[in-house]
């Protein structure tokens, strides 16, 4: 994959969205392990061994494109589509938790947990747009 040259900007945004994709997998692992089984979609499971399961696998992987973001700049530009893809593939559980009137992280009324809803699109055009993925993908569709 082509590398793209990203401003410095663009990677002081990536590295905060790397410190914070660190953070938030600690916090699977660790101190925000019960808060974040709120986001698991009870439609996916109710078994509590496996959502505690989902929780500590997407911590792990949480914790590595946080790492990458931040110091994998050979690979930024896939880890940046990568992590945009895995934003997508998580939003179900914030779906789940706004229909299902889950409390967790504060969110506690159906207001704060649509409004938390409208903020994983900007997390995907972060993580594209920082790392250069935004500009990959739109080179690679004008070049085709």
């Amino acid at each position: 994959m082509k590398q793209v040259k990203t401003s410095t900007v663009q990677n002081i945004f990536r590295v905060l969205l790397g410190l914070a994709m660190l953070y938030a997998g600690i916090g699977h692992l660790t101190f925000r392990r019960i808060a974040f089984q709120a986001q698991v979609p009870t439609w996916l499971t109710t078994d509590e061994a496996f959502v505690d399961f989902v929780v500590l696998a997407s911590g792990v992987v949480e914790i590595l494109f946080g790492a990458l973001m931040v110091w994998g700049r050979n690979v930024k530009v896939q880890i940046g589509i990568t992590l945009a893809i895995f934003y997508v593939l998580i939003f179900p559980g914030n779906i789940n938790q706004y229909i299902n009137h889950i409390d967790s992280f504060g969110l506690n009324t159906d207001t704060k947990r649509f409004v938390r809803l409208l903020f994983q699109p900007v997390l995907v055009l972060w993580a594209l747009w920082s790392s250069g993925g935004l500009q990959y993908l739109k080179e690679r569709k004008n070049s085709n």
